[in-house]
């Protein structure tokens, strides 16, 4: 967009009680350093609540709202800043917000769990999207016809979704190259000590995936086929064929990087997958364990209890 053209854009961001604060004030001040840097006031936002009361953060600080929905200007985004409660009592009133936004054309959002919100709008069908990997699963279960990628970001079209935390700074930092240029994104990186700016193509660092980094490129690569292939595990040949090296090269990897065979690792995603869908879905127990790879519920069970030391069963009693 040409700046000498005097172009904006306005974004709003619908602040659910409870909503993310950490990644909401990052989202905000990534386009308001943008507009220091480049000399105009080219960003320009409203909050908003149902009815324009007061809001509490994740923190337990309250925010006052610019609007309420009824009072909300056009914007060309709407974001959806959502985080631990994403069945609030006023649900209906955002998703309907939700909805004319879209039938107005408009961009949708959303930084955290917001992503749930617009999926139950309807506005997520046919488009890419992507969650926190802790809701992931749940997400997937849920929503199946919906393409939730996993990745740090995603920008489909006028869809703008990220898995909070520091995501929607690269999510930010993303928008901001599109609109003012690389060197202005880079610039609003380096004030904010952002050391490396995301792609969408980045995926997230997941569970025991969070102990890789600065690791083997190799060990990385058999750990993100076995994160992407729990239902049907790959066997110790096909894993050290994509990569080309022998199974005992694979073996001496893993013990050298994480102290632990690749069948224990492999094992232990699985697990931890398993643990995520009964605490976050209703499926039954026998399909969390066809889900994550287990041929049979006795299996599954005694390989969950001797991880968790917790039955299946007492994880979904706990949970629910």
């Amino acid at each position: 967009m040409s700046l000498a053209s005097g172009a904006s854009r306005t974004f709003s961001f619908q602040l659910v009680d409870k909503f993310g604060m950490f990644s909401f004030a990052a989202a905000i001040d990534a386009i308001r350093i943008a507009n220091r840097i480049a000399g105009v006031p080219f960003y320009k936002w409203h909050t908003v609540t149902v009815d324009g009361g007061l809001v509490r953060g994740s923190n337990g600080i309250e925010l006052k709202p610019d609007h309420s929905i009824s009072t909300l200007p056009q914007s060309d985004v709407l974001f959806v800043c959502a985080s631990s409660l994403i069945d609030p009592p006023d649900k209906p009133k955002i998703l309907a917000a939700i909805r004319a936004q879209a039938r107005r054309g408009g961009g949708l959002g959303s930084i955290v769990l917001g992503t749930i919100l617009l999926a139950e709008a309807g506005q997520l069908n046919g488009y890419r999207c992507t969650v926190h990997w802790e809701n992931r699963a749940a997400f997937v279960e849920r929503f199946p016809d919906v393409e939730c990628t996993g990745n740090v970001f995603e920008i489909d079209r006028k869809r703008y979704t990220c898995a909070g935390g520091t995501t929607a700074i690269d999510l930010m930092l993303e928008i901001i190259r599109g609109d003012l240029g690389a060197d202005v994104a880079a610039e609003v990186a380096n004030q904010i000590q952002h050391e490396r700016i995301r792609t969408g193509s980045d995926r997230q660092r997941s569970g025991r995936e969070r102990d890789l980094t600065g690791r083997s490129e190799k060990l990385r690569k058999v750990v993100e086929m076995m994160a992407d292939h729990l239902e049907e595990p790959l066997s110790a040949g096909q894993l050290a064929k994509a990569v080309k090296l022998s199974v005992r090269q694979v073996e001496r990897l893993f013990l050298k990087h994480l102290g632990m065979t690749p069948g224990r690792y492999y094992m232990g995603l699985r697990l931890e997958r398993a643990r995520e869908l009964l605490r976050q879905t209703n499926q039954p127990i026998l399909d969390v364990a066809l889900t994550t790879g287990f041929g049979s519920h006795s299996y599954f069970a005694q390989s969950y209890r001797a991880q968790f030391g917790r039955s299946p069963s007492d994880e979904r009693r706990t949970a629910y």
